[in-house]
């Protein structure tokens, strides 16, 4: 009824005469149950006084801090089928260890004597390098040789041109002479017919000086003929000069070309000797493969692959390893809209599935089974669940963290921003604001430094 009419409304004054509402307002119950709840507002009024500490929540698991401490599979390099197994799952392995032997699929590696037959290859081809290393330094040292030849000849044949000259001068200086006799031959002969025609002297001495002058005519022709005759050497002593030097010049080329053709030899020959080691090396490594060990310390988690005979490819997964020895932390997501808030360094307090906790968000001294950490690492990549990835390590000045925690299994953290009033929390959370924008101790202490 809405009570809209007065004639509607009840006299709340006739109800005074009744002995039961009498009984009702004089019960002492009721003015206690006052007293109550005056007591609690006032509580309540200041409760919303009390100091609360502003924080961002996360959850995650317990993982290792550092990547090579976390579980990890070890692959088969090599592709191969399965030949034994040297290790059951829970077993503790160190590093080296053999886990799992595999035997050759591919044929080109199926031959049991494929790397001393490659060794075999290798050591025939150093020494064919060898050999063509001592032909280029015989030919080298033939090379030496003809060049020496060929200087010592050139020497000989200069030596013999300077003879020609020589030759030639003597032999000119010598017809000179002879040409002088000549001219005195002539003129004795002439005086010699003068003398007979005026009966001075006798016909015998007129003959001798004409014999005498015909053999100093005979005497010149053939000094002309030696003179040409050394001019003759002269000039083939010269074509001696030129003939060795091109014969010398062919000897040097063929010998030069040999050796370039044997350093071709040899630089392609080496070129085979490293191919041939790479071979080697590779298939001495590969050798190694078929044992695949432990890379570290760890324990067996579980084997991937089954059976014997079964093949598999290169990169398979075949058995997971958790190692022995790993620094905890813990990661955690926080919303995009806290992630400004958070900053390496901070302190962060965490607590773990299956822990026994008693948890106030904004009383942390109140609190009770939650663990000291520091924030190690702020990923600046959202992760596929729509957050932020945050790494937490303990805190060193605190307690440890439990031995028991097993990595994988879930916690829970807490993040600590600035102290304000309940009420404020309470009005910024009704109006959904984010927590007040809190700067890291370190900028604090920087700048008050400045």
């Amino acid at each position: 009824m809405l009570n809209i009419s007065n004639n509607n409304k009840h006299n709340v004054a006739l109800l005074q005469r009744y002995k039961t509402v009498k009984d009702l307002e004089t019960r002492p119950h009721y003015k206690i149950l006052n007293k109550i709840i005056t007591i609690v507002s006032i509580i309540a009024i200041l409760a919303l006084f009390l100091p609360w500490t502003q924080n961002i929540s996360g959850k995650g698991a317990v993982t290792t801090l550092k990547p090579n401490q976390r579980p990890q599979s070890i692959q088969s390099v090599i592709s191969g089928r399965i030949e034994k197994w040297y290790v059951q799952e829970g077993d503790f392995v160190k590093k080296g260890d053999t886990i799992l032997f595999i035997s050759e699929i591919k044929e080109d590696y199926m031959d049991p004597n494929l790397v001393q037959n490659t060794k075999n290859q290798v050591n025939a081809k150093k020494n064919a390098l060898a050999s063509y290393d001592s032909k280029v330094g015989s030919l080298s040292n033939q090379i030496q040789s003809i060049l020496k030849e060929q200087k010592l000849k050139l020497e000989q044949a200069e030596n013999k041109i300077k003879q020609s000259e020589l030759k030639i001068k003597s032999d000119s200086i010598d017809l000179v002479a002879v040409k002088t006799q000549l001219k005195i031959a002539q003129t004795q002969y002439n005086r010699a017919i003068q003398l007979q025609s005026e009966g001075l002297k006798p016909l015998t001495d007129v003959e001798e000086k004409r014999l005498k002058l015909q053999e100093v005519e005979a005497k010149i022709i053939t000094q002309e003929n030696k003179l040409l005759t050394s001019k003759n050497d002269y000039l083939n002593s010269k074509v001696e000069i030129n003939r060795i030097t091109a014969e010398y010049n062919e000897k040097f080329s063929k010998a030069e070309s040999d050796q370039f053709t044997a350093l071709s030899n040899q630089y392609d020959t080496e070129a085979q000797v490293n191919k041939l080691e790479n071979q080697y090396a590779n298939y001495s490594i590969r050798n190694g493969m078929y044992y695949i060990k432990a890379v570290q310390n760890g324990y067996i988690n579980r084997a991937l692959q089954a059976g014997i005979g079964e093949t598999i490819k290169e990169g398979t997964p075949i058995v997971t390893i958790m190692p022995s020895e790993y620094d905890i932390a813990v990661e955690t997501y926080v919303n995009p809209l806290d992630l400004p808030l958070i900053s390496k360094g901070e302190k962060v307090r965490v607590w773990f599935d299956g822990w026994p906790t008693i948890v106030f968000s904004g009383w942390p001294d109140m609190s009770y089974g939650t663990f000291g950490g520091k924030i190690v690492a702020v990923e600046n990549f959202i992760s596929d669940n729509g957050k932020f990835r945050v790494l937490i390590a303990p805190d060193p000045e605190e307690a440890s963290w439990p031995k028991q925690i097993s990595i994988g299994s879930g916690a829970q953290t807490i993040a600590l921003l600035n102290t304000v009033p309940v009420w404020f929390e309470i009005w910024r959370t009704l109006n959904g604001f984010p927590p007040d924008y809190y700067e890291p101790k370190a900028s604090k202490t920087a700048k008050a430094k400045k």
